[in-house]
């Protein structure tokens, strides 16, 4: 997830860490499902960040 926030592309950011867009897709999806699952929606890449950002997968210094 974090490499694909520093990428422009899921492509990029699967070939920064060496596997498949297949696997950044299925990756995405579970976070997506369990966000949603504890009523947490995250549908785009700006709401998964922030997400991110609020539960501490990452900070903005980071960034």
């Amino acid at each position: 997830m974090l490499a694909w926030f520093a990428s422009d592309s899921k492509t990029v950011a699967a070939r920064s860490v060496f596997i498949s867009v297949g696997t950044i897709n299925t990756h995405i999806t579970r976070i997506r499902q369990k966000y949603a699952a504890v009523g947490r929606n995250a549908p785009t890449k700006a709401a998964l960040f922030a997400r991110a950002l609020q539960d501490g997968h990452t900070q903005l210094s980071d960034w």
